[in-house]
């Protein structure tokens, strides 16, 4: 049997990026993560080596090394002036610590994943400075944001940003670039991702609570989602989930709500995390619901990066066919 492509995962959250991954084709080596609800519901679905603890105390060189390194790193701000200073604002920066990955382990890829507005934080610079630092050490630079209504066929309106980089010797093509997936029609609709049967009383709202006539008169129509805000309701009219976020996690009322057979209530963690593409099989630990709820609003949405790994794939195969067929003549 041939060798699998290796990955390492940084900032590995729940694993929506290592499922992503593993679905399409790559194993699994090792993975970091410094939540330790999260690493709860890592190890629950992964039975590979997690290291629980801060990124910046990991020490590289007592890692395996992988064929590719992900990271969906926290955006921090470092000024391009304190950059060109040598690195002085640098010290305890998130990327800048990937960057030890990549110098120890060189990779043949590494996968980067953030928030769309890293592109235009600090008027561009920031993703000028990540740009600059991967291509200096002869590596490849693609960028694209992708939303997962458009790439993942799930009617959730979620914008990230990706780049991927190939080191250039493993490549071998000046001409080389990488080529992001086609968008795809969205054949999924919120009632695929909905549970019909009715749900825990928890998750209802009943006449109780302060918001329930505004909540009646708005959240009428199965085929859409709503969100509370403070003095009134917002309905999302395309049919399609608002970005969920990690401060659904943080009690009030950010979890987008539904209504249904039973009454109106918010969605439960199990439509939050099929709303991010993860399958049913994928497991969810006896938690509380706001660790679950910020879990799913922090992850990924997974079939995205599937589309985006099984494009590296192709690249990592095609590459190695042509180096066979050289050492064959």
């Amino acid at each position: 049997m041939e060798n699998k492509y290796t990955v390492g995962s940084l900032y590995a959250g729940v694993g929506g990026i290592c499922l992503g991954f593993e679905k399409a084709g790559f194993e699994l080596k090792w993975a970091n993560e410094l939540d330790k609800k999260a690493c709860v519901t890592y190890r629950n679905n992964f039975g590979h080596k997690l290291i629980e603890g801060n990124v910046m105390e990991l020490e590289v060189t007592a890692l395996d090394k992988i064929d590719i390194l992900t990271a969906g790193f926290p955006c921090q701000p470092f000024s391009l002036a304190g950059y060109r200073k040598g690195f002085d604002d640098s010290r305890g920066n998130h990327f800048f610590k990937i960057l030890d990955f990549i110098d120890e382990m060189r990779p043949k890829v590494v996968f980067l994943e953030n928030v769309k507005n890293l592109k235009s934080h600090d008027k561009g610079n920031t993703l000028k400075v990540i740009r600059s630092e991967i291509k200096k050490r002869n590596y490849t630079f693609h960028s694209s944001i992708l939303n997962t209504k458009d790439f993942g066929n799930t009617p959730h309106n979620r914008e990230r940003l990706f780049m991927i980089a190939f080191d250039k010797n493993f490549i071998n093509n000046k001409n080389f670039k990488f080529e992001f997936p086609e968008k795809e029609r969205l054949t999924r609709s919120l009632k695929d991702l909905i549970i019909t049967e009715k749900v825990s009383d928890k998750f209802y709202y009943g006449e109780d609570k302060y918001m329930y006539s505004k909540l009646k008169e708005a959240v009428v129509d199965k085929n859409r989602i709503y969100q509370f805000r403070r003095q009134y309701v917002r309905e999302n009219k395309a049919g399609l989930c608002p970005t969920l976020t990690a401060n659904m996690g943080t009690g009030g009322h950010n979890v987008p709500i539904i209504t249904t057979d039973f009454g109106f209530r918010k969605l439960t963690p199990r439509e939050c995390f099929r709303l991010q593409g993860f399958p049913d099989d994928y497991k969810l630990p006896p938690i509380s619901n706001s660790s679950l709820y910020k879990q799913a609003g922090n992850s990924v949405s997974m079939p995205v990066i599937q589309r985006l790994a099984e494009e590296i794939f192709k690249v990592i195969k095609k590459v190695e066919a042509k180096q066979k067929k050289k050492e064959k003549a």
